[in-house]
């Protein structure tokens, strides 16, 4: 399935994605959140949807993150070799945990305000994972049956916020609409090899990103397990898996940052595209 949250800020609801069409679920009336996976979500959406009682939405509807207020945004830094290179740090001996404010979040395709004071906003296209159940201390071997779904993210970044202001990455990474979620969440049914899936991103047409989740240094199930040995995590939660080289604070000879009047697009296989015209 293809979950999906639609309609206007403040006013979302739930629907799902069937054959490229995009449909309203009038008498299933949990959001996608924290209860919704805790308690069978999934199962009773699908005994919801073979009922047939779904209504055709436009097909320009406004999207929002499909998962509505996670307890967390968990993030991998540097977990592929090529950023890593880019930005002239080492390869981690570990997955590098930092947090990004739930705040953050935004629909796919609303508009990114760069905000008060940034020189530096960045892109990075990322394979985010949506945990399905309670996860704590959880094997490597065990570590996919946690998964409710996968998700198409952009972390942006401003990086004179992260890496010049001391203290934490958060900083640089929880400005209000640095979250884009979606299109949609895919269950794993819908995905296929994760380990072999193609992400990239452009801005105002020039490829800058283009790379494959076979070259993640820390694949999905050891991300999972390591991060459940330091907090408990929750249906719902979002874990954000890294971004390939391309990133603005890589380009030569002059770093790129993004500037009002921008238009970002990037995708995963499988899991859509999205687009941000930057405020």
């Amino acid at each position: 399935m293809k979950l999906i949250r639609f309609g206007q800020q403040g006013n979302e609801k739930p629907g799902i994605i069937i054959n490229d069409k995009k449909y309203s679920l009038p008498g299933f009336t949990d959001d996608y959140n924290e209860d919704f996976f805790e308690n069978n979500g999934i199962e009773r959406l699908s005994t919801y949807i073979a009922s047939g009682q779904l209504n055709e939405l436009p097909a320009d509807v406004r999207l929002d993150s499909p998962i509505c207020r996670p307890s967390k945004i968990v993030c991998i830094g540097l977990n592929y070799a090529d950023h890593a290179a880019e930005s002239n740090l080492g390869l981690p001996k570990e997955p590098i945990i930092f947090l990004k404010a739930t705040s953050s979040l935004a629909g796919p395709n609303d508009e990114l305000v760069i905000p008060q004071n940034s020189q530096k906003t960045d892109w990075e296209v990322e394979f985010a994972v949506v945990i399905g159940k309670k996860a704590s201390y959880v094997s490597e071997k065990d570590a996919l049956q946690y998964i409710a779904g996968y998700c198409l993210f952009n972390d942006y970044s401003e990086r004179a916020f992260q890496l010049e202001r001391g203290g934490q990455w958060v900083k640089g990474k929880s400005c209000d609409t640095f979250g884009p979620l979606g299109p949609f969440m895919a269950t794993p049914d819908e995905v296929g090899d994760i380990n072999n899936l193609r992400l990239w991103l452009s801005v105002n047409g020039k490829i800058m990103q283009d790379g494959n989740t076979a070259n993640l240094i820390f694949k999905v199930p050891h991300i999972i397990s390591y991060v459940s040995q330091f907090m408990t995590l929750l249906p719902g939660d979002i874990i954000s898996t890294g971004t390939p080289a391309g990133v603005g604070m890589g380009q030569k000879p002059e770093p790129a940052y993004l500037k009002s009047g921008d238009r970002v697009e990037y995708g995963i296989d499988g899991l859509g595209s999205a687009g941000q015209l930057v405020k």
